[in-house]
């Protein structure tokens, strides 16, 4: 079955590349295009689209604020933002609106179909440089706890859920973290996967966030991956 992607750009000859490419793949259609923000929130809920491809800057309604409406809504697809490099600072506002994702519009077209594919099969991405954000981010400045992330829900975990999230906060593979505990890759997903309903978060980027935010993790040096 074909993953329904709905591609967002205020660029016509941006949009339509990017929508050649994805539909070139056999496993991947595009439902639609928007060239703005209002657009494609309505876009979004006539078309159901697994995925969104998400610009950041556009007339109407930012990315960012669409990106905060569609994932407000129940079923709601997954978010991969593209902007430019120089933009990739709005990956924190980006993250926090519910996107699972985050790549620059210079990004190799394999791995913006590869992106599509992760975000939709529930996991995240980061480019490289804004994971360098990230991380520089909350080794230098002020931690904002978000609304999610109380201690009565952290207290809801097992010791051993809160060491995974800790890990996946580290930027460590479910591989990489069964590896460093010395448990199998299918019980670190039974953890993350509790983690996630326990604390009511959408996927593992939310979970760093919230790590970070709340003390849990503490910033690796660059090259870390979620």
């Amino acid at each position: 079955m074909s993953l329904k992607v709905l591609v967002v750009d205020d660029q016509g000859i941006v949009r339509a590349g990017f929508a050649a490419v994805i539909d070139a793949e056999e496993d991947m259609t595009v439902v639609g295009e928007a060239a703005d923000g209002a657009h494609a929130v309505r876009l979004a809920e006539e078309l159901a689209p697994d995925v969104v491809v998400m610009d950041v800057r556009m007339p109407e309604l930012d990315g960012i604020a669409a990106t905060r409406i569609i994932t407000g809504r129940p079923d709601a697809p997954r978010v991969l933002v593209l902007t430019t490099f120089d933009l990739d600072a709005y990956v924190f506002d980006a993250l926090r609106a519910g996107a699972s994702g985050f790549l620059l519009k210079d990004v190799h077209p394999s791995e913006l179909l590869d992106g599509i594919r992760v975000v939709a099969s529930g996991e995240s991405v980061l480019a490289p440089s804004a994971t360098r954000r990230l991380i520089s981010h909350y080794a230098s400045g002020p931690r904002t706890v978000l609304p999610v992330g109380s201690s009565p829900e952290l207290d809801s975990l097992t010791s051993s859920q809160r060491g995974v999230l800790t890990l996946v906060a580290s930027g460590l593979t479910n591989a990489e973290i069964a590896e460093h505990l010395g448990i199998t890759v299918g019980t670190v997903k039974s953890h993350v996967n509790a983690v996630l309903r326990k604390l009511g978060l959408r996927d593992r980027v939310q979970a760093t966030i919230l790590a970070y935010d709340l003390g849990l993790a503490r910033p690796n040096p660059p090259g870390t991956h979620l």
